[in-house]
């Protein structure tokens, strides 16, 4: 569809860009045009007066288990071993493949009234993940969940191949859970894999003390040097979590360009600790901010991890500078899109991908218009979204969503699910 929105506030997130007044105009999947406003012969098929909203580039979730809503407030209040292995692991096995079909779309829809537009998506059958996404118009790339007892690398790299081949909306990046989940002889088949396709690796990295105390026990080293001594990251990738990490941890970050996704809802609530993120920005590491599963956090909302990226930084570091509105906007925007390799659709910028979320300006948490990045990130929540647009497709507006399912059935069925595995 061809759509021209005008009258809007623009916010391009590309390097030094402020807000400007003007108008985007999308022809197919693509920006044709962001800047001030100018006459065209084009035949709109929609024309938006944005009424001076705010158009900035889809935030990127660039850490998720999708199908993990099924979870949400069932095993709350733990530790994060014996969240994960006495309520976590058992209810999974019990999920079958449609199950998981069934309870992505349910999170696909809170991501888009988050203004989402993508997210990087950890979890079993990725056939059925990619199914729902592609129904649904959504974005997603995938990253496989190797554990030494229900997958192998020989399976990841075959659902790599297939996810790279298929939908533009979809895509897979190789990885494995953990470490601690993992065996030497996986870790080195998913690094011949890497070699082999020059792939980024990504995978949980240094969540918890504990962990990081565990590789250490088993390997003489950190998970982060242990992965690299062991060839993950010859092509790039990063670490979900990524809280404990040593001096040697990031400066082989910065050696090898890899990127710290931080989930900080998820970390408060597990107890697990703050990512030193305003250390790794300082040192040039690539950012970029997730959610985590619904399990552990449980709300997916990017406003809210936002808002907890810059103010932990504040708290822990005594300085309330520390990572400033613009940097962590940048993290949800662009780093977010760097990190999960879809560099086509991380600005607002002529060529690129229509992936655009639309910020009601007129509520009141969005007034006065003193700053409008400090109002997105210190004010700013899931009610301001006013349109979130996927591959140039509106895919929620004015509290709607624009799909070929009804909701209130994708919620039945997500309840019936887990009255099931209870």
């Amino acid at each position: 569809m061809d759509i021209r929105i005008y009258n809007a506030r623009i916010l391009t997130m590309e390097p030094g860009s402020e807000v400007i007044r003007g108008e985007l105009w999308v022809q197919g999947e693509r920006i044709s045009y962001v800047g001030l406003p100018k006459p065209s012969d084009i035949k709109w098929e929609r024309e938006i007066n944005a009424e001076g909203n705010l158009l900035l580039p889809g935030f990127k979730n660039a850490h998720t288990h999708s199908a993990m809503v099924f979870l949400r407030s069932y095993a709350d209040d733990l530790p994060l071993h014996e969240w994960l292995n006495d309520q976590v692991f058992p209810m999974e096995a019990k999920l079958t493949e449609k199950d998981i079909y069934h309870l992505s779309r349910l999170a696909i829809l809170e991501y888009l009234t988050s203004g989402m537009t993508a997210n990087f998506d950890m979890y079993f059958h990725p056939e059925m993940i990619a199914r729902a996404s592609v129904e649904m118009g959504f974005r997603t790339v995938m990253v496989p969940p190797v554990m030494a007892w229900n997958s192998s690398p020989e399976e990841a790299e075959k659902d790599y191949i297939k996810l790279n081949s298929g939908n533009s909306l979809i895509s897979g990046i190789l990885g494995f859970h953990a470490e601690y989940t993992s065996t030497p002889e996986m870790l080195e088949n998913i690094a011949a894999a890497a070699r082999k396709h020059k792939s980024p690796v990504f995978a949980h990295n240094s969540e918890a003390a504990s962990e990081v105390q565990g590789c250490i026990e088993r390997t003489g080293t950190t998970p982060t040097a242990y992965m690299e001594r062991m060839g993950l990251f010859e092509h790039g990738g990063g670490g979900f979590h990524c809280i404990y990490l040593s001096d040697e941890d990031i400066e082989i970050m910065k050696a090898r360009g890899l990127w710290a996704v931080t989930n900080p809802a998820s970390n408060l609530k597990l107890a697990s600790g703050v990512a030193p993120l305003q250390r790794l920005h300082n040192e040039g590491i690539g950012l970029a901010i997730g959610t985590d599963g619904a399990a552990s956090n449980n709300c997916l909302d990017m406003f809210r991890e936002m808002f907890l990226a810059t103010a932990l930084q504040k708290l822990t570091t005594g300085d309330a500078a520390a990572m400033d509105a613009r940097a962590v906007l940048e993290m949800a925007t662009v780093g977010g899109a760097r990190a999960m390799g879809l560099n086509d659709c991380d600005t607002l910028t002529a060529g690129k991908l229509a992936d655009v979320v639309m910020i009601d300006m007129h509520r009141p948490n969005m007034q006065p218009e003193n700053n409008i990045i400090k109002n997105l990130v210190y004010s700013g929540s899931k009610e301001n979204v006013a349109m979130t647009m996927v591959n140039g497709r509106i895919l929620y507006e004015n509290k709607g969503f624009n799909i070929d399912v009804e909701p209130e059935e994708i919620y039945a069925k997500a309840n019936e699910i887990i009255a099931g595995k209870k």
